[in-house]
């Protein structure tokens, strides 16, 4: 399918992929471990990055929060099929971030879609050195069961 963007839409899309190189970047300069798990010919990537690391420009457009004590985690579904991997595709995304002491939070994933790709942005406030245990769950049409990933970070606030 092709898609005609112009105009405003132009911007949003560029601004989308924006925002998707700041998430890879962040990801890269201060992940400290894995960033994605296969499921057979899907793979769910992750990362969870601070919220200071997008412009308030990108962050009013998708309306997110950018406040030192807020990360964004940003995850997206592939497929490998014939040696080709998909962008990011459609899917439900649900999850919970629980802390040391075992207080659960809920992530409420926003949908971002580029036309020929998706993924998914959830905020989440947290104090320096917290470390956060990730459950999220992703939902493919076409898979029966949603694949499972399971994470930890620690993070840090921007002063």
């Amino acid at each position: 399918m092709n898609h005609y963007v112009t105009g405003a839409a132009t911007l949003v899309v560029r601004v989308a992929g924006i925002l998707a190189l700041c998430a890879a970047f962040a990801h890269s300069a201060l992940a400290d471990t894995s960033s994605h798990q296969k499921f057979g010919d899907y793979t769910v990537h992750f990362s969870v990055f601070n919220s200071t690391f997008i412009t308030p420009e990108v962050a009013q457009i998708y309306k997110l929060t950018r406040a030192g004590n807020r990360a964004l985690i940003n995850i997206s579904v592939t497929k490998n099929t014939d040696g080709k991997t998909s962008l990011g595709l459609p899917a439900k995304v649900t999850g919970t971030a629980t802390n040391l002491i075992q207080q659960q939070r809920v992530l409420d994933f926003k949908t971002i879609d580029e036309g020929n790709a998706v993924y998914y942005l959830a905020d989440l406030r947290h104090t320096n050195e917290e470390v956060m245990n990730f459950a999220v769950d992703v939902q493919v049409e076409s898979e029966a069961k949603p694949f499972t990933v399971r994470f930890t970070r620690k993070l840090h606030t921007d002063k």
